[in-house]
Formats: structure tokens, C-alpha cells, sequence
């Protein structure tokens, strides 16, 4: 059992005002494998004092410096890569290839983009005789989810420190140690005292703390959203800025003219990496009435190929669901999808055959899903895909739209421009054309409950800014 039961403050390992010890499981195996410490709203106060003194004189810190500070980031975070690795794998259970490609990679990703942001960003411009000036927020409270825990701490953390601005991180308490381990890199990088600190927590007890602080000037907030409407209403008595990446129900269009095998086989393995836990997932898949049935066989054909198991074991292309809690729900609404009359093609409830302990979960398909059912209006967050034939292409575009999410959206075509035409009427944040992957320079949030703010590249990196008009600048 690891005990790593401390907080990261003002530069240094300290103890929790209060001990109240918290066990991390391995969804695996479903054992407790680490022990960290939940803080409260006194552990808040101390790592928000330390962020505003340091905001104080890393606020006027040159981009140079910063942009030192986060190259030496970066080379650190590499030392430690392969525990970072192990770590997630561990905690929340990706497959190690995932880990290792994409979810540690994240990490090194995000600090890259913000720093080619960061050398050609202009603080300062003048418009007449105003000066246009942009400085940092001050201090940020931030909250992180599991399903990408290092993607999430990095993308706010980097433009973050390229902004100026201090921070105070609560990771998930579900997987935790990746986010220690960052702040052990933040510290072996010479980071100013305060400029980073960590609290490990849950959501009423330091979530709610930081976002009704006066001391914290902003909220970065990744999550659900009911999580995210609670972070939007204590943030409110102190009229904060509040950044929102909430949840998805995201829509795959396949057109008429689209490659049909292609187009569902690139949808079922987008929709089952990470174990569906993704709030931009294809997990709603629009197809022509008159090729469901067929589409639906190629879908079968594609979910039954997924290897789910160990993920540390080789050959694993799924691994568990990140808890209990995630397991249940999950099952409860594979039920509901049964129950509500939808095909189920492949899948069901219980585990995968030969797994008799772990949340894992049976990657499961359903055809014939009609707009109204339950498995299509609810976030399930698992590998479950939701097929739904349309009559008419318009029918596809309104059914998709009508969601109170709108993070992502999918199409496929044959032809470019009509994929391009569908995407220009799609009510979400991020459209993806013919598989097109995730593009760091481009904006990543939603519309709707999906959220408010973008994260990554420059937009992300101006979320973090504040913006200053000074009259009488330039004779």
C-alpha cells in the first residue's frame, strides 16, 4: 500500500490540517492499492495564500522566464514518464499502449502547444492612442477528472504558467498519484514556491471550498455537469470567471455517401477507446434506414474484436470502467436500453466472459435506438454505442442537435463538401470530418450543458487572460 498523504504547498510536502485518509482502488482487481488524505476548506486557505503572494512577483515574470520555466517542465516530466505511465494504467485503468501514447503523451502535448503559443503571443498592442494590454487572471482554482487525468491537469496547468497566473490543482481523488507524481516533476523543475499547489479532495469538501474563495479569481473546471452547475453556483457569490468542460452525448453521422464499413468500424473503436469514457465520444450513431441492418452486423463484427482485460496484460485493447460507482451506473442503463425495446447486437450486462473480478464491462451495441430511449438522451460514459437509423438527412441533423449537450459531432461522406455543409449545421463545439483526430491548436469545449470557455492552443491560453485598456498611451 502506498501512503502519499500529503499536500503540495507553497513549495514544499506538508500534512493536512485535518487526517482523513482516502483509499485508491485499482478497478482491475477492485483492491485498495494507494492511500492519500482528503483536505477541507482550512488545507484551501493555505495553498490559496500561498498562490496570491507568489502571483505577486511570477505575474510580472518576462515570457522568457516562463518560457525557461517550461521547457525545464517538460524535460522532467519525461524523467518521469514511465511511472506517470504506470500510474494511470494503474488508477483508472487504460490499457498501457493508451497510457504510454496517449494519455501520458498528453502531458508533454499540451506544455508544447502552450509554449509555441507563448513565443508568438503580442501582450501588447496599441489601437489609436490606447494601449490593448493582456495580463494574467490571478489565481486559478482548478478541478480535474479521471477519464484523461494528465491531458486535463496539463491543459490547464501549461497555458496557465504561460499566462502568469498561480494555481491551486485539486485532482480527482478516484486517480490521484498521476497528479502527484506531476506535482513531484513541477517541484524537481524549480517552479516558484506557490505558483503550483495541489490539495487532494472531493467535491464537497475542497471543490466547493476553491470555487466560493475569494481569493481565487478564476475556475477551470472538467467534469460532469451536474459537478460543473454546483463549481457555476458557489462561484457565483463571488462573480469569478468560471471555464467549463462538461459532458457529451456526441452524434456520428454517417451520409448515404459515406464508405459504410470504413465509416462504423472507425466509429465502434472511437467510441470504445478508453473504455467509452470520453466526453466526446461517438456514442450516438446516425446511419440510413435502408443500410441499419447491415451497418449493425459490421458493428458486431468490430465490437467483438475488442480484447477486453488486464491493461497491463499485452493485447489489451480495453481495459475496467474507473470505479464501482461507474460500473453500476452503466450497467443499470445497458438495462434500461434493453428494457426500452432497443436491439442489442452484441454485449449486455456483466462482465466479459473469463472476467470474474474488475469493473469491466462488456463492450455493447444497440440497434433500432430511437431518439426518446434513455441510452440516447443520458451520458452512460462506458462502451456502449447507440445506433439510430434516419429517414432523411435533415432528420440525422435535428435528432443529433436535439440533446442539451453539444461538445462534439462526427460525419462521414464521401464527399468532402457535403460533409462540410452537414458539419456547418451541427449545434456543438468541435465537429470531426471523415475520422478526422483531436487538433491542438484548434478550440476544444462545447455548447449548450457541454460547457463554456475552450481549452488548448491560443484559445485555451487566453481563457487565462485578462484584458487591460490603457486611454492616453501613445500621443
Amino acid at each position: 500500500m502506498l501512503n502519499k498523504l500529503q499536500f503540495y504547498i507553497d513549495g514544499k510536502w506538508v500534512d493536512p490540517v485535518t487526517p482523513r485518509p482516502h483509499d485508491v482502488i485499482n478497478p482491475s482487481n477492485e483492491e485498495a492499492f494507494a492511500r492519500i488524505s482528503l483536505g477541507s476548506k482550512a488545507d484551501v486557505d493555505k495553498a490559496v495564500a500561498a498562490a496570491r503572494r507568489a502571483f505577486e512577483t511570477f505575474s510580472r515574470t518576462t515570457k522568457e522566464e516562463r518560457l525557461a520555466l517550461m521547457a525545464k517542465i517538460v524535460e522532467v516530466y519525461q524523467k518521469h514518464y514511465g511511472e506517470i505511465v504506470e500510474a494511470i494504467s494503474t488508477e483508472m485503468g487504460a490499457p498501457l499502449g493508451l497510457s504510454k501514447n496517449a494519455q501520458a503523451a498528453m502531458g508533454i502535448a499540451h506544455f508544447s502547444q502552450a509554449m509555441n503559443v507563448l513565443k508568438e503571443f503580442n501582450f501588447e498592442t496599441v489601437k489609436g492612442s490606447t494601449a490593448i494590454v493582456y495580463e494574467p487572471v490571478g489565481v486559478i482554482g482548478m478541478i480535474t477528472p479521471w477519464n484523461w487525468p494528465i491531458n486535463q491537469i496539463a491543459c490547464k496547468v501549461a497555458p496557465a504558467i504561460a499566462a502568469g497566473c498561480t494555481m491551486v490543482l485539486k485532482p480527482s481523488e478516484i486517480a490521484p498519484m498521476n497528479a502527484l507524481l506531476f506535482a513531484q516533476v513541477m517541484d524537481e523543475a524549480g517552479v516558484p514556491p506557490g505558483v503550483f499547489n495541489l490539495i487532494n479532495g472531493d467535491g464537497p469538501g475542497v471543490g466547493e471550498a476553491m470555487s466560493a474563495h475569494p481569493g481565487i479569481d478564476m475556475m477551470s473546471f472538467t467534469g460532469s455537469t451536474r459537478a460543473g452547475i454546483a463549481v457555476a453556483k458557489a462561484a457565483a457569490d463571488t462573480v469569478k470567471r468560471v471555464a467549463q468542460e462538461l459532458g457529451g452525448k456526441s452524434a456520428n453521422i454517417i451520409l448515404d455517401d459515406a464508405d459504410l464499413k470504413k465509416a462504423v468500424v472507425s466509429g465502434v473503436m472511437n467510441m470504445f477507446s478508453n473504455s467509452g469514457q470520453s466526453c466526446n465520444a461517438p456514442s450516438r450513431m446516425f446511419v440510413p434506414r435502408a443500410k441499419h441492418d447491415e451497418a449493425a452486423g459490421i458493428a458486431k463484427v468490430a465490437a467483438e474484436r475488442a480484447k477486453v482485460g488486464d491493461p497491463f496484460a499485452d493485447g489489451t485493447t480495453m481495459g475496467p470502467v474507473v470505479s464501482e460507482a461507474q460500473y453500476n451506473k452503466i450497467q443499470g442503463l445497458i438495462q434500461k436500453g434493453i428494457d426500452e425495446g432497443a436491439t442489442l447486437v452484441t454485449g449486455g450486462t456483466g462482465r466479459p466472459e473469463g472476467l470474474n473480478r474488475g469493473y469491466y464491462v462488456r463492450p455493447t451495441i444497440f440497434a433500432n435506438v430511437t431518439n426518446d430511449m434513455t441510452i440516447a438522451r443520458e451520458e452512460i460514459f462506458g462502451p456502449v454505442l447507440a445506433m439510430l437509423p434516419y429517414d432523411t438527412e435533415e432528420e440525422a441533423i435535428r435528432q443529433a442537435n436535439d440533446t442539451v449537450y453539444g461538445l462534439s459531432g462526427y460525419v462521414q461522406s464521401g464527399d468532402i463538401e457535403h460533409a462540410r455543409k452537414v458539419a456547418s449545421q451541427l449545434r456543438t463545439g468541435n465537429v470531426h470530418l471523415n475520422g478526422a483526430g483531436v487538433d491542438l491548436n484548434a478550440p476544444f469545449g462545447g455548447y449548450k450543458q457541454s460547457g463554456t470557455g475552450r481549452e488548448w492552443g491560443e484559445f485555451g491560453f487566453e481563457e487565462f487572460l485578462e484584458v487591460k485598456a490603457v486611454m492616453g498611451y501613445a500621443a
